[in-house]
């Protein structure tokens, strides 16, 4: 193989897209001796195996010499027994191996082993982590390498095998916990997948075992659970720290902001989700109208970029954990998760944001688990395929999820409910949508009914008019209005009609505060606890907003921790 690829160029099967081609960069000379410098050499002999799926790396490999193989699956012992591995790339000098997990702490989703004999860099991950975070060009070419990776993993549908049925609603719960973490995965269909039953019976599953995560090798998931696969992937620390500065429920971009800024700051922080990073944002598939970025950015990427963030500065990240309740302690304040662990703070700072309604069309319910959808991104493309589908909207999250279906999807119908395209949503997407040949917009309408024979296959739209059309779609996205995302959630907080939670001047005095007793304009009505974001009343519901609010929060933490304890409940 040696003989037939060029060591300059790497062999990629998968289409040659500019993002393909750019997730490949080859460095330069004075590059790899930058790297080499916080590593060292290490020669490989032919077929060597650097990294298995399934394991955490510890080092990032350049090729000095000879190639490496990737491929998206282990080469089994008994080819005949398991899926043949399909090569993600042959690498040659300059080139590197891995994607962003390597940084976050994730296993490896590919095989890599040497092509021939060979020699690497090998640069530890805590180094790797120095360079990216320090070095603005070297940095910079390594990470947005390894964001593309991960892209196009997704949308490949490489990484974890999840075997379920897409009709279970505890494989659902596995599939958007993955899907809204970023990882790739692909679903192993008990129910329509062929090869669900031989891989079943090679397994030695039953139906306890079932959602069942293939992390890659032997190891497997059984009876996976949110937290039982992140506790896998290494993405929970053990136990939370007894005490720390800082609580911050909720990791959208409200709490990446109050973490980064916070831990910055020299204060400890402890940042928590009962999902994933990146909130409602990490859904977007691109964002146009962030400052700073004129070529638009994904959520995805920005989310990463921000993980990266908090970890550089030292906050303690623990997804999925869900908060159950918080309370007065004669120390602090007292979070008390669902699985019964607990930490003692002196502030928390709420940033769970809201949470989409459900559609109260008459036999959704039947496709909630399979073919409805809150998020659109590469994970759920790859789902839908071609196939028509409909997004239901008229806000900014709806107009980006037409745009981005619309790139795979043969029709995209966006159903609107306001007589104005533009009532809810910005002006450079509206442009955008009405100028889509792919994208119809239907205005002044509602979804009243969903029908098909186990999967959805229609759905009525209803007009203001009261006329009826019925819309061939196997697919549903849901963007209609928001609540904030407490629910489940014990505080005792002041709260607005519609649950959103009061601060500063809108929160009425309690007994927790004097009459005539400054209060900070992020402070609720619980001294030391803050809210930030979406779930704030009054907040203007933008992810700019959302950032500057993280951000003005940690000054006002700092004025309370330095004079306004004095406030609190029996101090």
């Amino acid at each position: 193989m040696s003989d037939t690829v060029d060591p300059g160029e790497p062999h990629v099967t998968q289409a040659e897209t500019p993002d393909a081609i750019g997730a490949y960069p080859r460095l330069s000379d004075e590059q790899v001796d930058t790297l080499l410098d916080r590593g060292r050499r290490r020669r490989l002999t032919e077929g060597e195996v650097l990294i298995r799926p399934g394991e955490h790396p510890a080092s990032l490999y350049v090729v000095l010499e000879g190639h490496l193989l990737t491929t998206d699956t282990e080469p089994a012992a008994d080819p005949r027994q398991a899926e043949e591995p399909s090569t993600v790339g042959v690498h040659g000098r300059g080139r590197f191996v891995g994607d962003v997990g390597l940084l976050e702490g994730q296993p490896s989703f590919v095989f890599v082993s040497a092509v021939d004999d060979a020699e690497v860099a090998e640069i530890p991950v805590d180094e790797l982590e120095a360079i990216v975070l320090s070095d603005p060009l070297l940095g910079e070419i390594i990470l947005r390498a390894y964001l593309i990776r991960r892209s196009l993993a997704i949308g490949a549908g490489a990484g974890l095998r999840v075997v379920g049925s897409c009709f279970s609603p505890q494989t659902r719960d596995v599939l958007d916990f993955i899907a809204r973490n970023r990882l790739p995965h692909r679903l192993v269909d008990l129910d329509e997948d062929e090869k669900a039953e031989r891989l079943v019976r090679r397994l030695g599953a039953t139906v306890a075992d079932f959602p069942l995560v293939i992390l890659g090798g032997s190891r497997t998931v059984r009876a996976a659970t949110p937290a039982r696969l992140s506790a896998e992937l290494g993405m929970r620390p053990p136990a939370p720290p007894p005490t720390c500065d800082v609580v911050v429920v909720g990791a959208g971009p409200a709490g990446l902001a109050t973490a980064v800024y916070a831990t910055s700051d020299g204060l400890s922080v402890y940042l928590c989700d009962s999902v994933a990073t990146g909130g409602q944002a990490g859904t977007s598939a691109k964002i146009e109208n962030y400052l700073g970025f004129p070529a638009g950015i994904s959520g995805a990427e920005l989310a990463d970029r921000s993980v990266l963030q908090v970890r550089k500065f030292g906050a303690t990240l623990d997804i999925p954990a869900t908060v159950k309740e918080i309370v007065e302690a004669d120390d602090g304040i007292r979070v008390v998760f669902d699985d019964g662990r607990e930490v003692t703070s002196e502030v928390v700072v709420l940033a769970t944001g809201v949470r989409y309604r459900s559609l109260p069309a008459a036999g959704l319910d039947r496709f909630q688990t399979s073919n409805v959808f809150y998020a659109a991104t590469a994970q759920e493309a790859r789902v839908c395929g071609d196939a028509p589908v409909a997004v239901v909207g008229g806000g900014n999250s709806a107009g980006q999820a037409a745009l981005f279906l619309a790139r795979t999807s043969s029709r995209v119908y966006l159903v609107v409910r306001a007589a104005e395209l533009g009532a809810g949503m910005s002006r450079y997407l509206v442009d955008q949508i009405q100028n889509h040949p792919r994208i119809e917009v239907l205005l002044s309408s509602e979804v009243v009914d969903a029908d098909g024979d186990g999967r959805l296959e229609r759905i009525t739209v209803r007009s203001t008019h009261g006329e009826l059309r019925d819309l061939a779609v196997e697919h549903l996205f849901v963007f209609i209005g928001a609540v904030p995302a407490t629910d489940g959630l014990t505080v005792g907080v002041q709260r607005d009609a519609d649950g959103y939670i009061l601060t500063g001047p809108d929160a009425e005095f309690a007994g927790s505060h004097s009459p005539g007793s400054a209060r900070f304009s992020l402070e609720t009505t619980f001294p030391g606890i803050f809210a930030v974001g979406d779930v704030r009343h009054g907040s203007v519901k933008r992810m700019t907003s959302a950032v500057g609010e993280g951000a003005s929060v940690v000054r006002q933490i700092h004025e309370y921790l330095s004079g306004g304890r004095h406030n609190r409940v029996g101090a």
